[in-house]
């Protein structure tokens, strides 16, 4: 049986988790997504442990379970897009994409040429996914988004804990996953329209 969005490929500029789950699950559907990562380290998760995977004979790996639970289904490509070189390069693969997703903090991939505004014209049939945490404009705009003040001012936090006593963060980052899980489901209806007009 062929998955859902077999054929289509993403280029997965992102990073730790909201990002991360988004294009997992595109990758859960069948998507072809090329990670890109940091030549010379990778991901910035992929050292995040304990735990780690456990090898065969039960060693434990360099291989962070973090990391793995949130990238499965794809693959990985090292490019520097601090480079011009490397923003050439990414240039070049994202012209074979149909959906770019980036979660780099407002206006940082606009530096080196990657941001929709540059890339619209020569694709205009790409979807171009933004996580942020205070969106493209506002007074927070340029604010870096992360879990812990999602769910501390969306007041998640004042719900978890003892009745008595301090706001606590929930135990895991679910103010990420679940943004991962809103972006998939906004690229899901963006190619439903891309469907219709052509544009992205």
């Amino acid at each position: 049986m062929t998955a859902p969005l077999s054929g289509l490929r993403v280029f997965d500029l992102t990073r730790i988790l909201a990002g991360p789950t988004c294009t997992q699950l595109l990758g859960d559907l069948g998507a072809d997504v090329i990670k890109v990562e940091r030549p010379g380290q990778g991901d910035d998760t992929r050292k995040w442990g304990p735990p780690f995977v456990a090898g065969p004979d039960g060693s434990h790996t360099s291989e962070s379970a973090y990391f793995l639970s949130a990238n499965r289904n794809k693959r990985s490509l090292t490019i520097d897009i601090s480079q011009p070189e490397g923003q050439a390069l990414a240039r070049k693969v994202i012209g074979y994409c149909d959906i770019l997703v980036e979660n780099f903090k407002v206006g940082n991939l606009a530096r080196y040429g990657l941001g929709y505004d540059d890339l619209r014209e020569s694709h205009p049939g790409l979807i171009y996914c933004s996580i942020t945490g205070f969106g493209q404009t506002g007074p927070y705009a340029a604010r870096a988004g992360y879990d812990y003040l999602a769910q501390g001012m969306g007041g998640m936090m004042s719900l978890t804990g003892e009745p008595a006593g301090e706001p606590v963060k929930v135990g895991v980052g679910i103010a990420d996953i679940m943004c991962g899980m809103y972006a998939c489901s906004a690229i899901l209806a963006a190619l439903h329209c891309r469907g219709m007009t052509g544009l992205g």
